[in-house]
């Protein structure tokens, strides 16, 4: 935690609807900093994305970097515009740059229904949905990234996977499990892979096998992709934690934010041994940017995920409290009678920011 005893957040609002997205979920921030003791914020704003790329050529200055490096934490609103590429046609992403920058090998994204919110799912409302997945987010098919091989007659790309993630990844993921055993989940942990097929998948299971020893309240289990996905759609109720390759996450964390409602409401983290960002699995929605349409409630669960993250580092048990304020907060307003436009109602962000503020008290 910083000198000051507040703690430190650099704010990156991104492109798109990232700005409109992020100013109510700082409002939040606000809210809760005013009405509970000991716990303080110092935000400090930086440009970064696809706007930033057309202005100087780069997507995050230095200066940008390195504020992320000195902050407690990092909030980032959705980067990236369709139009705005690099020479070799992949889109401006500092989102996953700062993976790699800053090792963040475990991508959260939960998955919880707010009740509510409707979700595709029959008996959804009945049984409830609260899951994780955790998705490694610096190796799989995703270091291959700007690295792949193309030739007329065929293209190439690589995945690996590494020891040292992978015990981190697989350690990172029983913590939680048993974290959310201790708040009355589960705790069941499930490993998803493709080891019916390739090797690396057969090697990671040897680690996994050997890691969840140290965690024996942790039940364990194990399943394909594939036939996770047919499960997903059937009974996501049944999942409390999952765990699995970066490009497998990347799908399946889309299909878990469907399920509940769509990414509008999908929170995530991408957490490492020391720095984390905390941002909306959506976009940048440039066709609704300025409109007033946007859905606010990613941000604002990401900002309480972001104060989960700092009160179990720092052992700070009020901003641990204010993490599920702003969760109830969000459950309350969405009661109230909150429809956003994606769901065929007329709230937009304003109104559903100030429902949630409203909630707050």
């Amino acid at each position: 935690m910083s000198a000051n005893s507040a703690f430190h957040i650099a704010v990156l609002p991104g492109d798109g609807i990232g700005h409109e997205v992020t100013a109510p979920a700082l409002d939040v921030l606000r809210r809760i900093e005013a009405t509970t003791e000991n716990l303080s914020f110092r935000f400090s704003e930086a440009p970064a994305g696809a706007e930033e790329y057309r202005a100087t050529g780069k997507s995050m200055s230095e200066a940008t970097i390195k504020l992320c490096g000195e902050a407690d934490a990092i909030f980032l609103g959705a980067c990236g515009l369709p139009s705005v590429r690099y020479p070799d046609g992949t889109e401006i992403m500092p989102q996953v740059e700062l993976r790699f920058i800053y090792d963040l090998y475990a991508g959260v994204r939960p998955a919880r229904l707010i009740p509510g919110v409707p979700s595709p799912i029959v008996g959804a409302d009945k049984h409830g949905i609260d899951l994780v997945l955790i998705r490694e987010s610096t190796e799989g098919l995703f270091a291959s990234m700007g690295k792949g091989v193309t030739t007329h007659d065929e293209a190439r790309e690589t995945l690996v996977v590494t020891r040292k993630t992978t015990e981190r990844l697989f350690d990172f993921s029983l913590r939680l499990a048993e974290r959310r055993k201790k708040r009355g989940r589960p705790g069941r942990l499930t490993l998803v892979d493709k080891a019916n097929v390739f090797k690396a998948f057969n090697w990671q299971r040897e680690i996994f096998a050997e890691r969840k020893k140290k965690y024996p309240n942790v039940p364990t289990d194990m399943l394909y992709v594939d036939a996770c996905a047919a499960m997903m759609v059937r009974k996501p109720w049944d999942f409390d934690v999952m765990v699995m390759e970066n490009m497998f996450g990347d799908i399946l964390s889309d299909l878990a934010a469907g399920l509940i409602g769509g990414l509008g409401i999908a929170p995530s983290a991408d957490i490492g041994d020391t720095h984390a960002v905390f941002q909306p699995c959506h976009g940048t929605a440039p066709d609704i940017m300025g409109q007033g349409k946007a859905n606010p409630t990613a941000m604002i669960l990401s900002a309480a995920m972001m104060l989960d993250w700092l009160a179990d580092k720092h052992d700070h048990a009020p901003a641990a409290e204010a993490a599920l304020r702003i969760e109830r907060a969000v459950d309350k307003a969405y009661a109230s009678g909150i429809k956003p436009m994606e769901y065929g109602g007329k709230d937009g962000t304003a109104a559903i920011a100030g429902a949630v503020m409203k909630a707050l008290g």
